[in-house]
């Protein structure tokens, strides 16, 4: 049977709670399917890059879509746009990411190693016990999909290196910007790992400073490509509380032990199991004997299974009380919030280790390792494959005004409270004076009101203030206030007597539309350079058929 089919029907055996009826109990994961629905509302209103929630936080909105990795959300629309409810869409997103991670690790080991080897590693990247931790404990959407990216990265980036192609350039920069697009921390905690990588690609290059030139491209297309939402994720943070990710209540150490055995469980943070599992530690073990082997065939292998195990000790260190100093003195660590994140990155090494074995052993003996392990790691995790309920709610329940935004509030605007606690009274309130107010339309991103004002008037609009937000009064602006405190982040202003058109409306501040244009010119670049390329293509190959010798 071929490699692929038979990776992708055993990477299917976890996931049949996912076809139950019904959305798996999740810490997250009805969560993810309201943001999911207030994203697709935004998108199929015309606002391609979607950035409020309109119905989330009691219905008073949210700017959490700012901040929250959009391209799972993308991917899920789509679904949605094909027909599938909201639930389902989201768990077709959970199930692409978790098979495409294993394909995609199995081309890349595969490339260099060999088909046996690239299979294990691709298994060992599914079957590592704190995926399903991500998938049916915590149901983290965003973690889960951006595993599907660190090895397409290093595919790419592999293929570069032998010979310069301008699709693996396109190809190699997507997958970099998609891993940012898809979660936030794990994509700063993997570029450690990935750029490790490419030097020591370059390090084994006969033409170092033309590869590092192009993997500076590489790097910097990914980066431009993804600006439209990393950038103002990073300079507009300073708007929210996210500083309640700094103080340290957020820190889970663990200890050593447990990544040895600790016991499965659908609790809270504490209680996760960060057990990496026995053949992962098995693979661990043998390092030593592995960078031996290479270093005796003078194969410059064994660099990559030191730096890897290098990068594995540092991330369960990470873990443990002892780098409480590393996380106080080292902000930029902070904003990865969970301790037990670095296991989505100390998860990778082992997978590489096992293929490493696979190719180091003699011919005869492969299939027979590989049919050996392959049994071993389902035997070992087949326990993990379920989800503890499903909830079975209607459609507009995810739909209409949810009583939820994150679980620590740290995207919430600064001046508003951390969480809302009860639905408003109405869309727009008349607070001093009297008027009377009727809603004409009301959009995500734009709400229109025909209010008749009898006398002098304050009114306050139930929806969150964020920079982009502004209400006009019969077209033009005004003054908004929005740190009263008994309106705490809700915008209220003052308007005359009369008759009057309001339009509150949020738009795009200058930072976000100049990352918008960033993301542009990115993406011009690499069409540009696409259509170069084939037009090149082209004339070389009428060149050649014209030749007659």
């Amino acid at each position: 049977m071929n490699s692929y089919f038979l990776l992708i029907l055993i990477s299917l055996l976890p996931l049949g709670d996912l076809f139950h009826h019904g959305l798996f109990i999740s810490h997250d994961g009805q969560d993810h399917v309201a943001r999911i629905a207030n994203f697709y509302q935004s998108l199929v209103e015309g606002n391609l890059v979607p950035r409020w929630a309109a119905n989330l936080n009691w219905g008073y909105g949210h700017p959490i879509l700012m901040f929250l990795y959009p391209l799972p959300s993308y991917f899920a629309s789509f679904f949605h746009f094909l027909g599938f409810s909201f639930v389902d869409s989201t768990k077709i997103v959970f199930a692409l990411g978790f098979i495409l991670s294993g394909i995609f690790a199995y081309l890349w080991v595969k490339e260099f190693w060999g088909r046996e080897a690239g299979f294990l590693a691709g298994i060992f990247y599914l079957f590592a016990s704190y995926r399903f931790v991500d998938l049916y404990v915590r149901g983290a959407i965003g973690e889960n999909f951006a595993f599907v990216w660190p090895p397409l990265i290093c595919l790419f980036a592999l293929k570069l290196s032998r010979k310069f192609r301008w699709h693996y350039l396109v190809g190699g920069s997507l997958s970099l910007a998609a891993l940012i697009l898809s979660h936030n921390a794990l994509s700063l905690m993997f570029l450690p790992l990935i750029f490790g990588y490419m030097a020591y690609l370059v390090y084994q290059s006969n033409q170092k400073f033309l590869y590092t030139l192009y993997f500076i491209l590489y790097t910097l297309y990914g980066f431009l490509l993804s600006a439209f939402f990393w950038f103002p994720a990073f300079f507009e943070g300073k708007y929210t509380l996210r500083s309640i990710l700094l103080t340290g209540e957020f820190f889970r150490f663990r200890s050593l032990s447990e990544f040895f055995w600790s016991p499965w469980s659908y609790g809270g943070e504490t209680q996760l199991s960060v057990q990496l599992g026995i053949l992962q530690w098995l693979m661990v073990g043998l390092t030593p004997f592995l960078i031996y082997r290479f270093w005796k065939k003078k194969d410059k292998s064994w660099m990559l299974i030191g730096g890897l195990l290098a990068i594995f000790i540092v991330s369960l260190f990470l873990l443990t009380e002892y780098s409480l100093p590393v996380w106080r003195t080292v902000r930029i660590i902070q904003n990865f919030q969970f301790t037990w994140r670095f296991l989505s990155l100390a998860i990778f090494p082992p997978a590489v280790f096992a293929g490493a074995l696979i190719y180091l052993l003699p011919k005869k003996f492969k299939l027979f390792a590989v049919s050996c392990l392959l049994l071993a790691v389902l035997f070992l995790n087949k326990t993990y494959w379920h989800a503890k309920d499903f909830s079975y709610k209607d459609e507009s329940f995810y739909t209409g005004a949810y009583a939820g935004t994150t679980d620590t509030g740290e995207s919430s605007p600064r001046w508003s409270v951390r969480f809302m606690e009860k639905f408003p009274k109405a869309p727009m309130e008349v607070i001093e004076g009297k008027a009377e107010v009727k809603e004409i339309s009301r959009l995500t991103t734009e709400h229109i009101y025909q209010i008749d004002v009898k006398s002098p008037s304050r009114l306050v609009e139930n929806t969150l203030y964020f920079p982009g937000w502004q209400v006009l009064v019969d077209g033009q602006p005004v003054l908004v206030e929005f740190q009263d405190p008994a309106h705490r982040g809700l915008m209220t202003f003052y308007i005359p007597e009369g008759e009057h058109r309001v339009v509150v409306r949020f738009g795009e501040t200058k930072l976000r539309l100049f990352a918008n244009v960033v993301s542009l010119v990115g993406m011009i670049g690499l069409v540009f350079g696409s259509i170069i390329k084939v037009r090149f293509y082209e004339k070389t190959q009428n060149f050649s058929s014209g030749c007659h010798f």
